[in-house]
């Protein structure tokens, strides 16, 4: 399996995050992987979570959660042999399989499948002595930045920079969904500037697909964005998810941003015909005769912009007209004495 290169990469990798919204069914990751293809997402990547090494039976749970997780991942959580068969999948369709390990068992085990590379999530940004064992596996990283200070990502991104092969940091807030006053795009560029080494991208929480097209704009490189097949259906980040129509709405989106993102300013061809009747220029406003001095009163601008730029009246006004001239005519440079 080729390695994840979001380093060299000239467009924006779209992540598909299924996340465990299959509810453990096979047959429905399966198809959430058909249809991450088939909306041109570039990565369908899921979660690979062994409950025992990742948490304490009675972990306190946030309000977002109907059941405590442990008892959620004991009975939904996908096994090593499911993403065995998933990651022989995507190959097989032309998609790249990705998985986050929540713990450091857990990548161990998806280095049997020989993973392009490991999505950490936020929960595990801080876990440093983690994330240094996850490195050293010698695969590129991408770790979100959700529910951490600034402090917390320059500590965790010097502990990493010089260790993982390579590196990428995305952009994100853990509420799910966010409230978008909480979302502080910006915080891309704060990223860019600060963090040299590593590729920054956004990971994405809102229901909609507006913060990502601007995170595009920004300059993000990846694009993680939760999926189901269905909204109505229960799923454990249900709504926080797009479906696959909306998906593939998002990653048009973003090709027609990265066409457009050009810093090249200049009359494209198609612009010039449109020129020719769109811009102004100095024209006869009265009869004029030989001999009459040019001022305001007897010239002025208008449509097409075929004649004399009207930019160049000023330096028109107080010469004298060689030619009689009926009002409403073009401005020739032979006019002009």
């Amino acid at each position: 399996m080729n390695e994840l290169d979001f380093v060299n990469n000239k467009n924006c990798i779209v992540i598909a995050e299924a996340c465990d919204n299959h509810m453990g069914c096979m047959n429905t990751a399966i198809e959430m992987c058909n249809q991450a293809k088939l909306a041109g997402a570039d990565v369908i990547k899921f979660q690979h979570h062994l409950a025992d090494e990742e948490m304490l039976e009675d972990s306190p749970m946030s309000d977002n959660f109907e059941e405590p997780l442990y008892d959620f991942l004991k009975r939904n959580a996908l096994s090593l042999d499911d993403h065995k068969k998933l990651s022989s999948h995507c190959d097989s369709i032309g998609i790249t399989y990705l998985c986050t390990p929540f713990s450091y068992k857990a990548a161990m085990e998806l280095m049997e499948l020989d993973v392009p590379g490991f999505k950490i999530g936020s929960g595990e940004m801080t876990d440093i002595p983690s994330l240094i064992k996850i490195a050293e596996l010698g695969k590129p990283m991408i770790l979100s930045t959700g529910m951490s200070t600034l402090d917390e990502i320059d500590q965790t991104y010097n502990a990493l920079k010089d260790k993982a092969k390579s590196l990428a940091l995305m952009n994100c807030v853990s509420e799910y969904p966010p409230v978008y006053e909480d979302i502080n795009l910006n915080v891309i560029n704060v990223m860019q500037e600060r963090y040299s080494k590593a590729t920054i991208g956004h990971s994405d929480h809102t229901p909609d697909l507006y913060t990502c097209f601007a995170a595009v704009a920004l300059g993000a490189k990846i694009i993680e964005k939760h999926v189901i097949i269905d909204k109505k259906t229960p799923g454990p980040d249900q709504s926080v998810s797009i479906d696959f129509m909306e998906l593939k709405s998002l990653v048009d989106g973003i090709r027609k941003i990265e066409l457009a993102s050009g810093n090249e300013k200049s009359v494209h061809a198609k612009e010039e015909q449109i020129r020719e009747w769109a811009f102004r220029s100095i024209v006869t406003i009265k009869d004029i005769k030989s001999g009459d001095i040019f001022s305001e009163d007897n010239l002025w601008t208008k449509r097409p912009g075929t004649g004399i730029p009207s930019a160049k009246l000023p330096d028109v006004l107080g010469k004298v007209a060689k030619n009689s001239i009926k009002a409403n005519t073009l401005l020739k440079e032979e006019d002009i004495s």
